[in-house]
């Protein structure tokens, strides 16, 4: 299985992290890989139809087709659902059809995934259908309650900053990101965990640069949230990485 990353299309900027691709060879086995809860959220392209990637919680098994090709774009956490027109709580934990989360709200230049004969292609159609989304757009203030939450601002502290109630403050999370902003923060903080550890950096060094108490509140919270242990983590190369990512943030 190859997974390459591309730079975000342009009309996308500020919304998408990244794109990619994951192919899986015809004569390499089947089986799931698991991709890891990191904040965000995925369109993807599977050659039958575009699906929706929901914020996960723990690990979610991906399943390899041999001979396919997958295209995703993985937007900033709490970009997607404000252009879906849905919360991120209705699709926490899930892979569903675009076609059912739009429902009767098609998005204005959608267009079925027939003409897609490749990876460029699949990636203008994606690009195509995220500006013909229905919905509003955005949280407004998402980026920066995910960056005061991410750097372990206290709720009371954020929902202040943002000039709002810790109780606004708790439905606005679940709105934009799935979860509330005390999973908000584990996840985030998991998320840089697993970039430290791909990149062979020691758990206890990992625990005091991303945040955590100590080792073995690293080791409980990377077990809760990916599956395994953080040594584990760091040495399986082939484990899949936030939102199928190969250079999570």
């Amino acid at each position: 299985m190859t997974h390459r990353e591309f730079r975000t299309p342009a009309p996308l900027a500020g919304l998408v992290e990244c794109g990619w691709v994951s192919r899986t060879g015809a004569d390499e086995p089947g089986g799931a890989r698991d991709v890891l809860p990191d904040g965000c959220m995925d369109l993807i392209w599977t050659g039958d139809g575009v699906i929706v990637a929901g914020p996960d919680t723990a690990p979610h098994p991906a399943r390899r087709v041999p001979g396919t090709v997958l295209v995703g774009l993985r937007f900033a956490p709490g970009r997607l659902p404000g252009l879906l027109g849905v919360p991120a709580a209705a699709l926490r934990d899930r892979r569903t059809p675009l076609a059912d989360v739009l429902g009767a709200r098609p998005a204005a230049r959608h267009r079925g995934p027939d003409p897609v004969t490749d990876a460029r292609g699949a990636a203008a159609l994606l690009t195509d259908l995220v500006t013909g989304l229905p919905g509003p757009g955005p949280e407004r203030a998402a980026a920066e309650l995910a960056a005061r939450i991410g750097a372990g601002s206290g709720v009371a502290a954020t929902a202040d900053a943002l000039g709002c109630t810790t109780r606004t403050l708790h439905r606005r999370c679940l709105e934009a990101f799935g979860y509330g902003p005390s999973v908000l923060r584990r996840v985030l903080r998991f998320r840089r965990a697993v970039a430290l550890l791909h990149a062979g950096v020691t758990p206890a060094e990992v625990a005091a640069r991303a945040g955590y108490a100590d080792q073995p509140h690293l080791s409980r919270e990377v077990r809760a949230l990916g599956g395994v242990a953080p040594g584990q983590l760091g040495a399986n190369r082939s484990t899949v990485k936030p939102s199928g990512s190969s250079t999570p943030a």
